[in-house]
């Protein structure tokens, strides 16, 4: 036995290697508009000083999207629109996302980086309420939430802090919520997201390793994600994965 983790040691023992290597594999699995418009939003998110997600985490956000068929996908954090193309490319050509964030300034970059990578339309600039379709059984996502813009009918922006939108947002109506907002609310995202999903929807946490997050996550913050991971560990609810791509992605399928 003691053999055998040795080696295993020995094959996986570069993991900032193994990291980079990963990373640069999901950037080539990007077709060209598709990898120009997130090296843009990447940049600007740089710019900003926001954390994006990495190429690899990318690669498995839209894997697992096409994974579970997603039609209707909640975000938490729209940022500049880095992991709403990778959660784009995965959903079905008649899905729907439903982003939320803080700044509206921030889900403008985001409009501009969906439309550079082919999912938006010129034109399509509406305000109106949104009226994105709910989970692949045929229910409504939106509820009664008015969003910042419903364009080409797959993205709608709504513009406000995610725990008071997101209660607005219909039961069962979503295959994959993916939460990527203020870490010390991580918690009380998972209680939305288990109200959210449908059964056998996925629920995913970006930057969850606390080592590589403590340059920017406060300690109260590093508390919150461990309990986070204690949580959905012990939950009868889900069956959880912890990825090590990026900055640790934790993703979790809701039992039926």
């Amino acid at each position: 036995m003691r053999e055998g983790r040795g080696q295993e040691r020995a094959i996986t023992g570069n993991r900032q290697t193994s990291w980079e290597f990963a990373d640069a594999y999901g950037d080539e699995l990007a077709g060209d508009a598709e990898g120009a418009a997130l090296h843009w939003a990447r940049e600007r998110a740089r710019q900003a000083g926001l954390r994006s997600v990495s190429p690899g985490t990318g690669a498995a956000l839209r894997m697992l999207t096409a994974t579970v068929e997603a039609k209707a996908v909640a975000e938490i954090g729209t940022g500049t629109g880095v992991s709403g193309i990778h959660l784009l490319a995965g959903m079905r050509p008649d899905g729907v996302l439903t982003t939320v964030d803080t700044e509206p300034e921030r889900q403008q970059f985001a409009r501009e980086a969906f439309r550079a990578a082919g999912f938006l339309h010129n034109g399509g600039n509406g305000g109106g309420t949104g009226g994105g379709t709910g989970a692949a059984g045929g229910g409504s996502g939106a509820g009664n939430v008015s969003s910042m813009g419903n364009i080409g009918n797959r993205v709608r922006f709504i513009p406000g802090r995610a725990l008071d939108v997101l209660p607005r947002l219909a039961d069962g109506g979503y295959d994959l919520v993916f939460c990527d907002g203020d870490r010390a609310e991580c918690l009380a995202y998972l209680d939305e997201a288990l109200r959210l999903l449908r059964p056998g929807g996925l629920v995913c946490f970006a930057g969850v390793f606390a080592e590589t997050a403590g340059a920017t996550a406060q300690p109260s913050e590093v508390l919150r994600l461990r309990e986070l991971l204690r949580t959905v560990r012990e939950s009868t609810v889900l069956l959880p994965s912890l990825l090590p791509v990026g900055d640790g992605l934790l993703c979790a399928v809701k039992r039926g």
